[in-house]
């Protein structure tokens, strides 16, 4: 690979301060054979951040976490760690780095703490008096001597990020970290998440494929498919980049409603929701003024006019191949032209 700068890369932060970057990845590439698992991806995760690696089966995530812990070589591009490239300097970088790959193991018959004591025996005395806060940074201090073939799946993903936090990383990857945990379990590791990055200042990269935790865990995203990065950056802009617009409205009269909304040159689509419609605009936002004046023109009185706030699945299902919904040509093309027309008109009558 191409050697990489030595010097931490930075980039623009709140206000147009510097930000180091965490992870920085430049073209990697990873090939098996014909298949090419990592085609390219320019990666850029900010130092102090949740980042989450967002994207289906099979996109490429856990290459790429392999890629970037040297358990796999890349067949070409460049890559950092904590301003570390590697491979050139990957032992001083991974001494920084702790780190989940697939599913944590550990010996069953021991306990949580005993296991904890085997990987610090290695380390020094440093690192053994680390395993009670550890424990406790997790939630485990008080199930810490009980044998860990008792831990639900929930308690021995906690125990695995204990294992990390022994070497005391300013980065923690970890791959699918909320994998078959029921939602008290899924909730408890995004507050852990949280306070990891807001208390103590570390970096958590993980990948996931679990859209509605990326988007409540994570500062920021990309977004992966088929081994390219097709979006990513802060997690409101992912979602504000969302094309499709929708407005939530109230209103006395459905079925009136319908008819004037259906007929519509603003409307792309609407359907009935929780006692309200949601209307799917042909336009901008700034549509929605003419859309309530067309309604209240047909006699239908709007007690509710509300946008619906872009999600991050919503900008998912649109960049990821496969997903996205075909575009509807010929008359709804007309249509959305004569919509945005009138929205510029300021919603003249027809």
């Amino acid at each position: 690979m191409t050697p990489m700068s030595q010097q931490p890369p930075i980039e623009q932060g709140a206000a147009g301060a510097p930000r180091a970057l965490a992870i920085e990845t430049r073209a990697l590439t990873k090939r098996f054979g014909e298949r090419t698992a990592i085609n390219g991806v320019d990666l850029r995760v900010p130092a102090g951040s949740a980042f989450g690696f967002l994207g289906p089966n099979g996109a490429g995530k856990t290459t790429m976490i392999r890629m970037l812990l040297g358990l796999t070589q890349a067949d070409s591009g460049t890559m950092a760690l904590l301003g570390r490239p590697l491979p050139a300097q990957r032992a001083a970088a991974l001494a920084q780095v702790g780190a989940i790959v697939e599913e944590p193991r550990f010996h069953p018959q021991l306990s949580g703490e005993e296991n904890l004591r085997i990987i610090a025996a290695a380390r020094g005395a440093q690192v053994r008096a680390r395993i009670g806060g550890a424990l406790e940074r997790v939630g485990l201090a008080a199930r810490g001597d009980e044998k860990v073939k008792r831990y639900s799946l929930g308690m021995r993903q906690r125990l695995g990020v204990a294992r990390c936090l022994l070497a005391d990383p300013k980065l923690l990857i970890l791959d699918e970290p909320t994998n078959g945990l029921d939602p008290g379990g899924i909730q408890e590791f995004r507050q852990m998440i949280r306070a990891m990055v807001e208390e103590e200042g570390r970096t958590v990269f993980l990948s996931s494929h679990l859209l509605d935790e990326v988007e409540k865990i994570c500062d920021a995203a990309a977004i992966v498919d088929r081994g390219r990065v097709v979006a990513q950056g802060p997690i409101a802009e992912l979602a504000a980049g969302a094309s499709r617009q929708e407005l939530i409205i109230g209103v006395d009269d459905q079925a009136l409603a319908l008819r004037a909304l259906q007929a519509s040159a603003l409307v792309a689509d609407v359907r009935s929701e929780e006692g309200a419609l949601r209307v799917a605009l042909s336009g901008d936002p700034s549509c929605a003024a003419a859309l309530n004046a067309e309604l209240v023109r047909a006699g239908v009185g709007v007690m509710r006019l509300e946008p619906v706030r872009q999600s991050l699945e919503q900008r998912f299902l649109e960049v990821v191949s496969g997903l996205r919904a075909p575009e509807q040509g010929g008359a709804h093309e007309v249509r959305a032209a004569e919509g945005l027309q009138r929205c510029e008109d300021g919603g003249a009558g027809r």
